[in-house]
């Protein structure tokens, strides 16, 4: 089965695995993967790096707005993964901490800060064929996209998810603190001014609370094949 040149857009919570779905999507059917959230994370490690974050957590917006446009943040692709980079230094590792975590909402919120990132996705996108993922690709950066996918789980689990990638990367986190890190991520970014995080009116909702990865793939199989009335379902890889 050949999937057509379409855009995907996959919206959802925080820590629902949307870059591990739509990496295993984009793997399973040749797709170009963008990560919207990585993008925003580099703004985040880039203004924590250059002294416009106070210890309060105050942003410092004119002196981060001066240079906004000047940021070289884009993604490359490393031994068949995309990884982000801010000039020629891949900084894909350090804009996982709970550090850039626990700013990277705020920073999000900034109108001039979504339309620098909304600009690049839409330079990367162009002639299709590549998936996202976000908070806001399927109602404010690709509203016309194909195929949108809106990702939800149960907090508690998604909370332990997160825990558990931080402590295979060698981090040392504290449980509460990534439940209640998690906690405000959701209320900030459901909030927000621009463009809060909400399901788009023609998503098609997973809640993956207790699927496995080959499961998350099997549906998105069967949406794909309900949606553009593709008879022919191709064998699965994982």
């Amino acid at each position: 089965m050949q999937v057509p040149d379409i855009i995907i857009a996959v919206d959802g919570f925080s820590s629902t695995g949307k870059s591990t779905f739509a990496k295993m999507v984009a793997k399973e059917f040749s797709f170009l993967y963008l990560d919207s959230g990585a993008m925003y994370r580099g703004v985040t490690l880039y203004a924590m790096e250059n002294g416009m974050i106070a210890p309060d957590g105050a942003i410092g917006e004119e002196a981060l707005k001066a240079v906004i446009g000047t940021l070289d943040l884009h993604f490359r692709r490393d031994d068949g993964q995309t990884s982000l980079y801010l000039g020629d230094r891949c900084i894909e590792g350090e804009i996982r901490t709970l550090a850039v975590s626990s700013h990277v909402s705020p920073v999000s919120a900034i109108p001039f800060v979504r339309n620098y990132v909304d600009g690049k996705l839409h330079a990367f996108s162009q002639g299709g064929r590549v998936i996202m993922d976000g908070r806001d690709i399927g109602t404010t950066v690709f509203p016309g996209a194909e195929l949108k996918v809106f990702m939800t789980a149960d907090t508690a689990v998604r909370a332990q998810r997160r825990y558990d990638e931080m402590v295979s990367k060698g981090e040392t986190p504290v449980y509460e603190e990534v439940l209640k890190n998690l906690e405000e991520r959701d209320y900030i970014d459901s909030h927000r001014e621009t463009s809060p995080l909400a399901r788009a009116a023609d998503a098609f909702v997973m809640d993956n609370t207790h699927m496995t990865m080959h499961e998350e793939l099997v549906w998105v199989l069967g949406v794909i094949q309900g949606k553009f009335g593709l008879l022919e379902a191709p064998s699965l890889s994982c």
